[in-house]
């Protein structure tokens, strides 16, 4: 057995043997909520670990190729995928601790499912053949379901679950439908050899594996909330509870676009010009009906729901521009990610905790004097706006100023433009926030959880790292900046295109 591919491959054995152990665990009635938080955080802290294991190297390998067939692969990109979502594994357990300690419906299964989710996704970014990425992302898809409905009680969050998870089914069957087409065209199912088969006839006729590809793509669609795809999204995010909501708002989309972004770049690269009306079109259409839709609502969980769509929008001017600028924009949108996984995840984060005394504060007058009543909190609060924003500053600018960039060095302009006036738009519904905190009183005191614990901790410090990714870089302190995560973004596309080793 080669010890280098079993290091590979840690992670994710680690990630189930947590959630196998987590559920064990969970049949003794007697263990607190705060042992399964440990037990849980010890196996995705290790699993993190084995992750960054050669991470700033390029490489590019079959993982134990006898016994897989090509169906596995680690390569700089998988590596740095899954790094980032165990990280984001970490974070929603860190971040939402107190939220978790304070409702009695949690129970070791739950934190179970959420390693079962995150071993989902990483094996997703392994894969390298269409039957096992459908396998990897149903497993992510099931955990998350279930932690959607946890609190059975909940007639809200049963109703999220049932149509996610009915949307989600007929989703999936597309994937499977365009799995089909595409072996009818090319006889197989490995990401490579579909890509090596299309290249090599370009001139017959390919309209059953562009057929095939569409109907992956329309899951894709589905998972990452694009027009018009998106109605389950707000019911979903509002019914989930909120460490959840980030959960699925900013890591699995990771998942997700890292996914896509191997097709793209890997196999479909031959048909993807056939697409190019098609991104165009709802890159255009997701951007200005998810700004609608944040203008109108009153709910703080349902505007950042709701603005998590223009910012699949904004990923999607990137995705367009892959034919044209293909590292350019590769890179862009590996670096939005990550800037939009740390405004997100620190977003409701904050709003976990803020709400975590039951006494909820859900909608815009709610937070009438907070800044007076909690300054800390309001300050942080007001840099994850300020980041989702693209205020300069912030790593949300400069994930915005490489998304834009990059579809102008495609000659995209009209998207740039669309892209820089929904930047101007959601400084409204971003900044009202801001505004109600400060400039207006309070009608009744309200109190909330004082700053105890771990999770203000960590909430300040995905603060502190958002102005660290806007401000700093890695020649001023030895502290890995926006150097060292556009270097990471670019050694992932140049590892996608390695031969196998």
């Amino acid at each position: 057995m080669n010890s280098t591919h079993l290091f590979y491959f840690m992670p994710e054995i680690l990630l189930v043997f947590g959630g196998m152990t987590l559920m064990i665990l969970s049949g003794f009635k007697h263990i607190k909520i705060q042992t399964y938080a440990y037990v849980s955080m010890g196996f995705l802290t290790v699993s993190a670990v084995f992750a960054s294991f050669n991470l700033d190297k390029l490489y590019s390998y079959k993982l134990f190729p006898s016994v897989f067939n090509a169906m596995f692969i680690a390569d700089t990109f998988s590596s740095y995928f899954s790094l980032l979502l165990i990280g984001g594994g970490i974070f929603t357990m860190l971040v939402g601790k107190h939220y978790f300690e304070r409702r009695d419906y949690f129970r070791g299964e739950f934190f179970a499912l959420l390693l079962f989710a995150v071993f989902g996704m990483s094996m997703l970014m392994h894969s390298n053949e269409l039957v096992t990425a459908f396998i990897s992302l149903e497993i992510a898809s099931l955990s998350i379901y279930v932690m959607t409905g946890f609190n059975r009680a909940n007639n809200k969050r049963i109703e999220a679950t049932f149509k996610y998870m009915v949307l989600g089914a007929f989703a999936g069957s597309f994937f499977l439908l365009g799995v089909a087409l595409l072996y009818a065209q090319t006889g197989t199912t490995l990401l490579g050899s579909i890509g090596i088969y299309l290249a090599s006839h370009q001139t017959s006729n390919l309209s059953v594996a562009e057929l095939g590809g569409t109907a992956i793509v329309i899951l894709v669609f589905f998972k990452i909330s694009v027009f018009p795809f998106q109605s389950w999204t707000l019911d979903v995010y509002d019914g989930a509870p909120l460490p959840v909501t980030g959960f699925m708002a900013a890591t699995f989309k990771i998942a997700i676009f890292g996914f896509l972004l191997r097709l793209l770049v890997v196999d479909f690269d031959t048909i993807s010009y056939s697409w190019h009306e098609l991104f165009y079109w709802v890159t255009i259409l997701t951007i200005a009906y998810g700004s609608f839709l944040a203008t109108i609502q009153k709910s703080i969980k349902r505007m950042l729901a709701s603005s998590s769509i223009v910012h699949t929008g904004y990923m999607l001017i990137a995705v367009s521009s892959i034919q044209s600028v293909g590292i350019m924009a590769t890179t862009s949108i590996i670096f939005y990610l990550v800037a939009y996984f740390l405004s997100a995840i620190g977003a409701f984060g904050l709003l976990s905790y803020i709400t975590s005394d039951e006494k909820l504060r859900v909608t815009y007058d709610d937070f009438k004097g907070f800044a007076k009543s909690h300054p800390y909190m309001a300050a942080m609060m007001t840099i994850f706006m300020f980041s989702l924003a693209g205020i300069p500053g912030t790593i949300g600018f400069i994930g915005k100023f490489y998304i834009f960039t990059s579809a102008i060095e495609a000659h995209n302009y009209i998207l740039a433009i669309i892209g820089i006036l929904a930047t101007f738009i959601s400084i409204y519904y971003y900044f009202k926030l801001i505004a109600v905190m400060y400039f207006y009183k309070s009608p009744m005191m309200r109190e909330g959880p004082k700053l105890k614990g771990v999770s203000p901790k960590v909430i300040a410090l995905v603060a502190i790292l958002i102005l660290w990714g806007g401000l700093g870089n890695s020649h001023t302190l030895f502290i890995p900046g926006v150097d060292f995560l556009i270097k990471m973004a670019h050694l992932s596309y140049e590892s996608m295109l390695l031969p196998f080793r």
